[in-house]
């Protein structure tokens, strides 16, 4: 698994979402993520708390954060996510999934692939 460095996924969020000035980000209280489970085709939406856990197939999702543009819910979000899989010892992912660009760091796995939608806001 190749692992997108940390520095790399801050310079492309500030170029994604513009000027520093303009753009303020807000917390959300949970997600709203999509599941896609490659082998039979079924498409889940997984909500989650802060810090909430659930289970999507032989996956364990953990959000850890999410933040979204301040005023505008349904835009940009991008959340702290582990994704580890049922008796492997290290995560299959960790770090920032962002929804405008979910291939900039995105779950690297054979059968599942999960990705954010958007921010809960309450």
């Amino acid at each position: 698994m190749r692992q997108v460095p940390p520095v790399l996924i801050a310079a492309c969020v500030l170029a994604l979402s513009g000027p520093l000035s303009a753009q303020e980000v807000s917390e959300g209280s949970g997600a709203v993520l999509r599941g896609l489970d490659k082998v039979d085709g079924a498409v889940h939406d997984i909500e989650l708390p802060i810090g909430g856990s659930a289970l999507f197939g032989r996956l364990t999702i953990t959000l850890k954060d999410c933040r979204y543009p301040t005023g505008n819910p349904a835009g940009d979000a991008f959340a702290s996510l582990t994704i580890t899989e049922k008796n492997k010892p290290a995560p299959d992912f960790e770090g920032w999934m962002i929804a405008s660009a979910p291939a900039l760091n995105a779950l690297d796995h054979p059968r599942y692939d999960v990705w954010v939608m958007r921010c809960k806001t309450e």
